[in-house]
């Protein structure tokens, strides 16, 4: 049974920063894909970013690219999301992922955490 529990989330100013941390339990071979996506409510849920453990391979949503940074650490089946720059519209509930391939769309991810809260004050 894969379990990814996310933290980091919380209360921030706006142009502040937070890092986000999800762990992975029951990690197997076909976790090729991590990916962290948001909602925000009343809207649908939206793609950030998403890195293989080991290749380096990483893309991002225009929408935070050059302020959200994604890495993982294989030792310590972790993945992060470092978030600079936030802005108000960067409030939502903030999900990490698991998928067999790279992807930017959330059907294409079989496991998911509970989410972390994320609200950044104007």
């Amino acid at each position: 049974q894969v379990q990814l529990v996310e933290s980091g989330g919380g209360l921030v100013q706006a142009g502040g920063s937070l890092r986000l941390s999800c762990v992975v339990s029951g990690r197997t071979f076909n976790q090729y894909g991590m990916g962290w996506f948001r909602q925000a409510p009343g809207k649908e849920r939206e793609f950030l970013a998403v890195s293989t453990w080991s290749t380096g391979i990483r893309t991002y949503a225009d929408s935070v690219q050059g302020r959200f940074t994604i890495s993982t650490d294989s030792a310590k089946n972790t993945v992060y999301l470092q978030m600079n720059y936030l802005k108000p519209e960067d409030t939502a509930v903030y999900y990490c992922a698991v998928a067999a391939f790279i992807s930017t769309h959330p059907t294409s991810y079989a496991y998911w955490g509970q989410g972390t809260q994320v609200t950044v004050s104007a």
